[in-house]
C-alpha cells in the first residue's frame, strides 16, 4: 500500500487505520489475489473465502458493535474495499453490497429486527443482497412494479410479486433487502422488506453471462406469492425510498474504492511489464512517451484517492455536501480508474489482451462500476441539482 502514502498524509491516518490497511492486503495477498484469475476463468463464487472475512470484522464494517459490527467510519471502510479490490474488485464488490444490505437493517431497522438479524450477518454466517434494480427501472428507481400486499390474518404477512434484475449474489445470499411498492407510485409507495433465502414464492433466474465478475453470481430474484412476515418491514410502509438513497451515499464510495484498488493493480502491473518488456534494445519505460502516460496515470490515481478519501471524510462528519462529494467520486473515480486499467493493458500490449496476465480481467470488471449504483450520468444530474439548489 506504499501508493497510498500521499493521501495517507492529508488525511493523517491513525494507526488503526494504517493496520487496517495492511491487515486487509495481507489476507487480500494470501486468500483472494493468487486464485483471482482461476475463480473469473472457473464462473467460480468463493462463497467460503467471503465468509472467512466476517472473522476479520468485514461482515459489518460500519455496523453497531452490539451486534458484532466493527463500529467503524467510512473512510476506514474506503480503505477496506480498496486493499481486497487490488486483489480483486468482483470480491470487494460483494462484501460492499453485503455491507451496505446489512447497514439498512441496522439503521432503519427496530431494535427486535436488528438483534434478529444482524448478528448472523456481521459474522458471515449470513451473506445478503440489495434488490433494488428491476428490468424496466433502473435509475428511475422510484419507478418499480414489484408489489407487497397485506395478506394473511390480522396483516400478519405480506405476498410480494414482482422481478429485481442484476442482482449480486442471488441464488446464493442468505438475505434479501427487498425494495417494494406498498402504497402508489412514486417514490412515497415504495417500503424495504427483509426476505430470507427460504421464504415461500421466492425464486431465482438463471445466471447472466456477464462481461465481468464472473466471480459472482448475477441473476433476476423472482418474487411469485412470495411469503414475508409483517415483522420483516423496515421503518413502517412508505420508508423504502428514503432507506434506498440513504444507503446509496456510502455505496458509490465502496465501489468507487473498489475501483481505486483494480486500478492500482493495473498501475502495478504495467510498472512491472514496462521495466522488463524490451523494445528497439531497452526497456519501454525508457521511452519518454511511455514515461508521460505512467505519470499521468499515478497523477490520475492519486488525485482519485484524495477525491475519495476527502468525499468519505464528508460522509463520516455528516457534511451538509456529503451527498454531492458522494456523486463527485463516484462519477470521477470509476471513469478515471476504468482509463488507467485501460492505459495499463495498451502498455501491455497484446499480452495485455490475454487472461494470464490479468490486466484484461481488471479492464471487464472495473467497466460496470460506472454503472452500478446510480450510473455516471445520474452523477452528473445529482451534483448539477445541488449546484443549482444552492
Amino acid at each position: 500500500m506504499d501508493a497510498a502514502t500521499p493521501a495517507a498524509a492529508q488525511f493523517e491516518l491513525n494507526g488503526d487505520q494504517r493496520a487496517i490497511q495492511e491487515m486487509t492486503a495481507a489476507f487480500a495477498a494470501e486468500k483472494v489475489a493468487p486464485y483471482a484469475l482461476e475463480w473469473d476463468k472457473e464462473r467460480h463464487f468463493p462463497s467460503d473465502v467471503i465468509r472467512e472475512t466476517g472473522a476479520l470484522g468485514f461482515g459489518g464494517i460500519y455496523i453497531g458493535d452490539d451486534v458484532g459490527g466493527s463500529g467503524l467510519g467510512r473512510l476506514d471502510a474506503v480503505l477496506i474495499f480498496e486493499a481486497l479490490a487490488a486483489a480483486c474488485p468482483g470480491f470487494s464488490s460483494m462484501i460492499s453490497i453485503h455491507n451496505m444490505a446489512a447497514w439498512m437493517i441496522d439503521t432503519f431497522g427496530s431494535e427486535e429486527q436488528r438483534q434478529r438479524f444482524l448478528p448472523a450477518m456481521t459474522s458471515l454466517e449470513w451473506l445478503a443482497s440489495y434488490c433494488l434494480t428491476e428490468p424496466g427501472s433502473g435509475s428511475d428507481a422510484a419507478a418499480l412494479k414489484t408489489r407487497a400486499v397485506r395478506a394473511g390474518g390480522n396483516g400478519s404477512d405480506y405476498t410480494l410479486n414482482g422481478t429485481k434484475q442484476f442482482i449480486s449474489g442471488a441464488g446464493d445470499s442468505d438475505v434479501y433487502v427487498v425494495m417494494a411498492r406498498t402504497g402508489d407510485d412514486g417514490p412515497k409507495g415504495v417500503s424495504t422488506f427483509v426476505v430470507p433465502k427460504d421464504a415461500p414464492g421466492l425464486k431465482f433466474g438463471p445466471a447472466e453471462n456477464k462481461m465481468g465478475w464472473h466471480m459472482q453470481p448475477t441473476r433476476q430474484v423472482i418474487f411469485e406469492d412470495c411469503k414475508v412476515p409483517a415483522e420483516n418491514l423496515l421503518s413502517g410502509e412508505g420508508a423504502g425510498f428514503r432507506i434506498a438513497m440513504a444507503g446509496l451515499d456510502g455505496g458509490r464510495l465502496n465501489i468507487a474504492a473498489c475501483s481505486l484498488g483494480g486500478a492500482q493493480s493495473a498501475l502495478d502491473k504495467a510498472l512491472s511489464y514496462a521495466g522488463e518488456r524490451v523494445a528497439f534494445g531497452k526497456a519501454i519505460n525508457q521511452f519518454q512517451a511511455l514515461q508521460f502516460k505512467l505519470a499521468d496515470m499515478e497523477i490520475e490515481l492519486q488525485a482519485s484517492r484524495i477525491m475519495l478519501y476527502t468525499a468519505a471524510s464528508k460522509l463520516d462528519r455528516k457534511a451538509h455536501d456529503a451527498g454531492k462529494w458522494s456523486a463527485m467520486a463516484k462519477r470521477f473515480v470509476t471513469d478515471t480508474c476504468f482509463d488507467i486499467a485501460n492505459d495499463a493493458l495498451q502498455i501491455h500490449g497484446g499480452y495485455g489482451y490475454l487472461h494470464e496476465y490479468g490486466v484484461e480481467k481488471l479492464v471487464r470488471d472495473l467497466r460496470v462500476h460506472q454503472i452500478l449504483e446510480g450510473t455516471n450520468e445520474i452523477m452528473r444530474l445529482i451534483v448539477a441539482r445541488h449546484l443549482i439548489g444552492r
